[in-house]
Parts: C-alpha cells; sequence; structure tokens
C-alpha cells in the first residue's frame, strides 16, 4: 500500500465515529476513558465481543451482520488495515460494529473487569520462535488480561491455520487447567464448529484453503 494510500485512509479514520484511537501514554496513564463505558458508547447494554488483531476487519463485520443483538469491536495497531471494516459498518448503516486502534496488550487498561462476553482471535501470527513466545495472542500473560476482561460466561474463540499455535494454545490450557469447550483441527472436514467459523471466510482464509491448509478452531474459557 502506498504510503499517500495510508495517509488518506489515516485521515479518513479520523472522521468514523465508529473509529477510537485513544493515545497509548494516556491509556497506560488511566487517562482514556472508555473503560467501562462502553455500552454508552453503543448505547446499549448488548453483550461486547471483541476480535483481537481485526486486520481489515472481515471477519469483525461478518459476525456482527449475523448477530445484530450484539456489539462487536475490532482491535488492531494497523489502522490503514481496518479502515476498509471501519467504512464498510459505516456504509452499510452497521451500528452495532467499531473499531479500536490500540495495542492488543493494553486490552485490560481499555475494559473493564467482566465488560466483554466473548473474544474472537483470527489468524494471529503464531509467533513461533521461542524468543516470540511473550507475542503470542494465547500465552499466559494474554490469557490473564482476558480473563480480567470477560464475564464469568465468557469464552475465546481461537481460528488458525497454523497446526503450532493450535496444539501451543491446547497444551497451554490443558497445562493451567482452563476448560477447553470444543476443539477441532480441521473445521471443513470435521463437523461441530459453529457457524460463525464456516460461513466467514476472510481473504487470507481463502488463501490457506486454496494451498489446502486445514483451519483449525478452538473455544476455551479461560476462568
Amino acid at each position: 500500500m502506498g504510503s499517500k494510500n495510508k495517509l488518506r485512509r489515516f485521515r479518513e479514520n479520523d472522521t468514523f465515529e465508529n473509529v477510537l484511537q485513544p493515545d497509548r501514554d494516556d491509556v497506560q496513564k488511566g487517562l482514556c476513558d472508555l473503560k467501562g463505558k462502553w455500552s454508552a458508547f453503543f448505547k446499549n447494554d448488548n453483550p461486547i465481543v471483541l476480535e483481537l488483531g481485526c486486520g481489515k476487519g472481515e471477519y469483525t463485520i461478518g459476525i456482527a451482520k449475523q448477530n445484530k443483538d450484539k456489539n462487536f469491536i475490532g482491535v488492531d495497531i494497523k489502522g490503514a488495515r481496518f479502515w476498509r471494516g471501519a467504512k464498510t459498518a459505516k456504509e452499510e448503516g452497521l451500528d452495532n460494529v467499531a473499531f479500536l486502534r490500540t495495542q492488543i496488550e493494553l486490552i485490560d487498561l481499555l475494559f473493564e473487569e467482566n465488560e466483554v462476553s466473548e473474544i474472537w482471535i483470527t489468524f494471529p501470527d503464531p509467533q513461533i520462535k521461542y524468543k516470540r513466545t511473550k507475542h503470542r495472542l494465547t500465552n499466559k500473560l494474554f490469557l490473564d488480561k482476558y480473563n480480567h476482561i470477560l464475564n464469568k460466561d465468557g469464552v475465546v474463540n481461537l481460528k488458525t491455520d497454523s497446526e503450532f499455535m493450535h496444539g501451543y494454545t491446547l497444551g497451554l490450557l490443558h497445562g493451567l487447567g482452563l476448560e477447553v469447550i470444543y476443539a477441532n483441527h480441521d473445521v471443513y472436514k470435521n463437523e461441530g464448529s459453529p457457524k460463525e467459523v464456516l460461513t466467514i471466510q476472510t481473504f487470507y482464509e481463502n488463501q490457506y484453503l486454496e494451498k489446502g491448509k486445514p483451519i483449525t478452531f478452538t473455544q476455551f474459557k479461560v476462568n
């Protein structure tokens, strides 16, 4: 993507009421006023669902269309990427969709305890090298953050083409004694996955499928 396109998208994001871009320092100092106020932002008390590392926002948009009784927030640091999702939500009048530009490690500073009902992590970078363990979105540090913001019935959904990420996560969950609600190592060959897993496919997922890569899915609890 050219620098001019990025700048144009950044400027357009600034005009979208469904895009929030808090300053990192303000978030870390507790000066950001989003925490605990998401129901006021959406103007309803519907459950809040997050997609972490949402990219272009394809999954956030897709699930939001299927679940009008829930509020969806796509989270990513790359504003030029989720610009497409934010623009689509605006064009299609999806008032149950928002996008939050921030680092995922700050997530527990932007949502109050028990404020979130569900988390989706779709095709994250598996960070295979050992020295990158701390960046895996299902490592214990992140699981603790998810536990803080999820309500008692809250779940985490992981959809990935990475067998490594799938296996790493299952191993960690079993080691921590956390409940695995459902696990499938090839969702399009084995029955049982939720409709959101099967009916929504991103650009990159389609590429993986064309290469014959199996898509895995895991749903689990962190409390």
